[in-house]
Formats: C-alpha cells, structure tokens, sequence
C-alpha cells in the first residue's frame, strides 16, 4: 500500500513523527532537546552527527546511525521520520533532462527537474510553491493558481529526490553531477522567504549537502521590499525574471511589475549585498516572437541595467498548451544577442532542454492539477450534453 508523507504538517501540532528534513541547525538541537532525545549539554553533538548522517550520508533509516548509541537511535526513531515524498511520475527526456512530480501532502504536488551540463556539472530546478500567484502571461506555471507556500523540508525533499535518482550520497567532493540549485521552478521564491532561507542554510552547509552559496541562485520576478532581504539572509546569487525593457510591456508580461515598476526594481537591484564582478545578477529574458526581441529592444536593455554587474540569460520561449506566444527566429535571438555582447555583457543562449516532458523554463505544472482540470472540462462538456 502506498503511504504518502506529509511534509507540510506544523511541526508544534503534529502527532506523527516530525521529518527532520527541514530543520535548520538549531531547530534540530532544540527538537532533539524537546523530544528528550539528549540533553541540552549533548545536544549539540548529536545533532551535529544527526545532521552529517541526515544532509551528507542520505540516510533514511535512524538505525544506520552507526556512531550513535542504539537506546539513542531508538528514541529517534520513536519521536522523528527521515521518509522520502511519494515520487508519483519519474521523466527523462531525450537531451538526458530528468524531471520528478512528487507529492509531499495529500494533494500538494511539486515538478522538480534537474538539468545535465548546467554550472560546473547540473543544475537542479526547485519549486518554492504550488503554483504561483504572478500570472505571467508567458508562463505555463503561473497558468496552476496558488495552492500553497513549501516548506523547508519539502525544499529540501525536491534535492534528496534527486541525490537518491542521481546515486550521489554521500555528498562528494570532486566529480558531482548535482553542482547547481536554481529556486526557478513552480513559484515566487521571496513569498516564501523563511522556508527558503532555512532550505538554503540546509542546502550550503559544508557538512551536509555542501552545495555553495555561489552555486545557489534565487530568482524573482520583482518582489522589490524583499530582494536587499533575501541577500542578507542567504548570500546567494540573484536572478531576476525580465522579460521586457519598459514598464507598459512589462505589465502585461509580469503583471507584478504594476506593484513594482522597473525603476523601483533597479534601485533594490543595485542595492542587494555583495554586488560586484564577482557577483553578478543574472537577468533573464524569454525572448517572445514580435514582442520584445527587437534590436532596439536590445539597446534598450543595455541602458536599463547600465552600471549593474550583470549577465543576460536570453531564453528561447518554451511552447506549452494554449498559449498564444511564439518563440523568436534564432536569428533574431543572435542579433538580439549580438547588440549586448558589443555592449560588454556576456549574454548567453539558453539551449532549450526538456522540452519532449514539458521541463523546459515555463513549462511545471503538477500533473494533479493537470488531470484536475482536465476532468472538470469532461464534466462540463458532459453536463452540456445532457442538457
């Protein structure tokens, strides 16, 4: 029989075993203190051993807990879970692409996709939502309405998943192939702020899952009070979802930006922490077919980020079901490319990948909600026939 672990239970409320997954640190001392687990003057200790076993051995089962005493694995076991989500669909695409819908709740789905060949090995797409509140009209995604924010455990579950599919437990040193996280997938990251954070303390730190600050990328489409924020809590590398040079295009492409304008959204920009050469913002640009791929779109590109240590990603638009956008010419994607390199921003071409599973920028959608939907038309049109 199939179980489904639910990640998202509030852990002060919670009558079954609270997953360690999403615990910070010292949320896990003070779990371990508060289960009676340890002591508080032990406590530290075990939960740094918990913690190695947990984030750099990938272990799910307390009783292989080999440096910890047995009366204390069993009184882990009785008070906590170490379980994977239910990966209800497993995809690989023909470019090698790997995507996972996995349901951490009753109901609550999240698509996860991890991308060869992305940074220093590949990249990991994470989703910070289900679904997503923008709207942006380009997007597959924002198309699933906002069911509700994750939580750390189920951030950090979307990275397990994929260290267990890619066979990289214990967290090695050289030769990974899981070098990159990218919060680009379902989802506005700065909603979410707390959980990512914790997800991202999770994430970095050098006795666990060692994935660098610098290999952590956040993207937001222009949450502008929460950007400086977001820098200070986790030094991680900051994208920014574009997609359009002026404020009456924009509009219409991320509708957040008549909350937040791009002249508001520079000055957060050029004032998140750390910003240099060696810390460059990564804006990217869906390039859309007769909307916002022109050269003289290009230039004024090129003046909007004037002064920012920056580098453009231009994104071929992704097809999905129903949308009305078109991918530019390749051609006009160099040339669009061309104006920026002339003006010294390294601007690369984003090959399309997964496209065959609809893994590609744009295209995450939970599958649930998919054949939600897709029942609901069946229904309709069967009402209409009746009548």
């Amino acid at each position: 029989m199939s179980v489904t672990l639910d990640l998202s239970r509030p852990q002060t409320l919670a009558k079954a075993p609270v997953n360690l997954t999403g615990l910070t640190r010292e949320g896990l001392r003070q779990a371990l203190i508060d289960a009676g687990v340890c002591p508080p003057e032990k406590a530290k200790m075990r939960a740094s051993q918990v913690w190695r076993w947990i984030h750099h051995y990938g272990v799910t089962d307390f009783g292989l807990m080999s440096d910890v005493a047995k009366e204390t694995r069993a009184r882990l076991a009785e008070a906590f879970t170490l379980a994977r989500p239910e990966i209800v669909e497993r995809q690989v695409s023909k470019d090698g692409t790997r995507k996972w819908l996995i349901r951490t709740a009753p109901g609550i789905e999240i698509e996860t996709v991890y991308i060869p060949d992305v940074g220093r090995s590949g990249a990991l797409c994470v989703s910070s939502q289900v679904g997503c509140t923008l709207n942006c009209s380009f997007c597959h995604t924002g198309t699933q309405k906002l069911v509700r924010n994750l939580t750390a455990a189920e951030i950090v579950a979307q990275v397990q998943v994929a260290r267990d599919d890619l066979d990289e437990w214990p967290s090695p040193k050289e030769d990974r192939r899981l070098s990159n996280i990218v919060f680009m997938g379902m989802g506005e990251p700065l909603y979410n702020l707390d959980p990512v954070a914790d997800a991202v303390d999770i994430i970095a730190d050098g006795e666990g899952i060692a994935i660098s600050r610098r290999r952590i990328t956040v993207s937001t489409s222009g949450v502008v009070p929460m950007i400086p924020e977001l820098g200070e809590r986790t030094g991680t590398m900051l994208a920014i979802s574009l997609h359009a040079t002026n404020d009456a295009l924009r509009d219409v492409l991320v509708p957040l930006n008549k909350k937040y304008p791009l002249n508001q959204l520079m000055d957060a920009i050029r004032a998140y922490p750390g910003l240099g050469n060696a810390k460059r913002v990564t804006f990217e640009y869906v390039m859309l077919k007769g909307v916002n791929d022109s050269p003289d779109e290009a230039r004024a590109l090129v003046k909007l980020i004037g002064g920012i240590p920056a580098k453009i990603n231009l994104i071929p638009f992704n097809p999905w079901p129903g949308t009305d956008y078109e991918c530019s010419d390749w051609k006009t994607i160099e040339r669009f490319a061309a104006v920026l390199n002339k003006a010294g921003y390294a601007s690369p071409i984003r090959t399309p990948r997964g496209r065959d599973i609809l893994a590609a920028c744009g295209q995450l959608k939970s599958e649930s909600e998919k054949v939600r939907a897709s029942a609901l038309r069946r229904t309709i049109q069967d009402q209409t026939e009746a009548a």
